[in-house]
């Protein structure tokens, strides 16, 4: 099975990631791709946002049955190069019998390309779990959301939300804080499901970015005090170790990675069908 990961960050964002010892996001995704899956997968990885002769040679876009969308720390309204190099490779994808599966950056160059609209999130900043996210009627119905719990927290971190929905899309999960978590639609050949968040991340690797961006968390009010940030950092860091019944069950949707993964997981699926 051949898949297509494309990388929705520059090198910049990346290098800041291997600097401090952590996967990239599109390696995160090529891992769990692989985790996930009970077949063979042949990936390519493209960066779009790095430079504008990305495809392999002798690679078409053709090659692939599914489509794998990461996040970015990039921002869809400021239009620069790389941006729009994204969104005209989700046009360009639009076009081909493919099956795509975006997460929150991937969710919004999708959104865009389709012709729905991104904007600032006036709820502000949504990190590094969201909570009580809930799934509608239509998603529990859609094969995303199959053995999934009907409410559930998930790893985010997104300035930015879904303002205008593309035609012919479906809202399948929200929460108090972004009205659209999760997304599905057809566009010409292609069957788009994007999530506003990261079935993709696990507790290790959100304690890597707790710690490169904990000023941020702090200035912007995501954590009330610093002492509860030490905590869920703590916990995030050495989850598999901690004996600690009560946070066990707060983070239960994070720290079972079959469950928190179930997205993904469904995805693969569907590209047998």
């Amino acid at each position: 099975m051949n898949i297509l990961i494309v990388d929705g960050n520059e090198q910049e964002a990346s290098k800041q990631y291997t600097n401090m010892g952590m996967d990239t996001q599109y390696e995160v995704y090529k891992k769990v791709l692989e985790n996930l899956s009970q077949n063979n997968l042949n990936i390519v990885v493209v960066h779009p946002a790095i430079k504008d002769n990305y495809l392999p040679h002798g690679v078409s876009l053709d090659d692939f049955d599914g489509v794998a969308w990461t996040g970015s720390v990039l921002n869809i309204y400021d239009m620069s190069s790389s941006i729009v190099n994204q969104i005209e490779l989700a046009k360009s994808l639009f076009t081909k019998k493919n099956k795509i599966f975006g997460s929150c950056w991937g969710l919004q160059v999708l959104v865009t390309a389709a012709g729905g609209k991104i904007r600032k999130n006036p709820k502000g900043l949504e990190a590094v779990v969201a909570k009580e996210i809930t799934i509608n009627e239509k998603g529990i119905n859609h094969p995303m959301y199959d053995k999934k719990s009907k409410v559930f927290d998930a790893f985010c971190w997104h300035y930015d939300d879904t303002e205008t929905l593309p035609l012919n899309s479906n809202v399948l999960a929200s929460n108090t804080k972004s009205e659209v978590q999760s997304i599905t639609f057809e566009i010409n050949n292609s069957n788009v499901w994007a999530v506003q968040y990261h079935p993709e991340f696990d507790p290790i690797w959100i304690a890597g970015l707790m710690k490169q961006r904990q000023d941020i968390l702090l200035s912007e009010k995501a954590f009330s005090e610093k002492k509860y940030f030490d905590e869920e950092l703590k916990f995030f860091s050495n989850y598999q170790n901690i004996d600690n019944k009560k946070n066990k069950d707060k983070y239960k949707d994070l720290i079972n990675l079959n469950n928190h993964t179930l997205e993904l997981s469904n995805w693969i699926l569907s590209l047998a069908d």
